[in-house]
């Protein structure tokens, strides 16, 4: 059974855009896998939806994202809000029922490593508990360099098995800015990570040959060895 952690920089990276990527690539290449998107916790409305929009999954709304809280904040205030804990012996167990079913489990973070999960853990604590594999989104802006020099060290840190950063334009970006923003010898260097590949600007995020095309221009063997 294998699975894969998708996280970011920050919020609004491009996780997301990653995500669907590679569940388009998996339905139109692999079509044979039994492929399993999973948002642990959600705050809002939002990726589990659009999820359930794009793709034909085998997979009941709870089991893509089995803790759900109305409010777009991070997990503990969202849930204090509501009156409730982060209980992550429910998303443990939504897991763990998903690799009992499924070839492959795409796991998309909540924000960047260290993003709150509970008033205690933040995503990095799930990833090195969970043993996850782990790629790393970095937009395409000004300071992406510094970004994914501090999470890499985060990673590190927690041991995490990061297989690679993945570079994306979260607007539409020139040759040039992608080079001078985001150098990957540079960033390659200084985090002694490899650089995947960088996502170009989508204009229409939710159509899957695009999605599916972009996803076979990066360096895919190394996530789904």
């Amino acid at each position: 059974m294998k699975s894969l952690l998708i996280t970011g920089t920050d919020t609004e990276a491009g996780k997301t855009v990653l995500t669907t990527a590679l569940a388009a690539y998996w339905q139109k290449y692999c079509p044979d896998y039994n492929l399993a998107i999973m948002k642990p916790i959600q705050s809002g409305v939002g990726d589990c939806e659009l999820y359930q929009e794009l793709f034909n999954l085998n997979q009941s709304p709870r089991e893509i994202t089995p803790l759900y809280f109305q409010a777009p904040l991070a997990p503990p205030l969202a849930a204090e809000k509501e009156g409730r804990t982060v209980d992550l012996g429910v998303v443990w167990q939504g897991f763990t029922h998903l690799q009992a079913n499924h070839d492959f489990i795409l796991v998309e973070a909540l924000g960047g490593l260290g993003s709150p999960v509970t008033n205690e853990l933040t995503v990095a604590d799930l990833a090195a508990d969970w043993r996850l594999p782990t790629v790393l989104v970095v937009p395409v802006k000004l300071g992406a360099i510094s970004q994914a020099v501090a999470n890499v060290a985060l990673a590190k840190q927690f041991q995490i098995d990061l297989l690679g950063i993945v570079l994306n334009c979260i607007q539409p970006r020139t040759n040039e800015e992608i080079a001078d923003w985001t150098p990957t010898d540079l960033i390659q260097s200084l985090t002694n990570i490899p650089v995947l590949g960088c996502l170009p600007h989508l204009h229409n995020p939710t159509d899957i040959d695009k999605l599916a095309q972009v996803a076979s221009n990066l360096d895919l063997e190394r996530l789904f060895r």
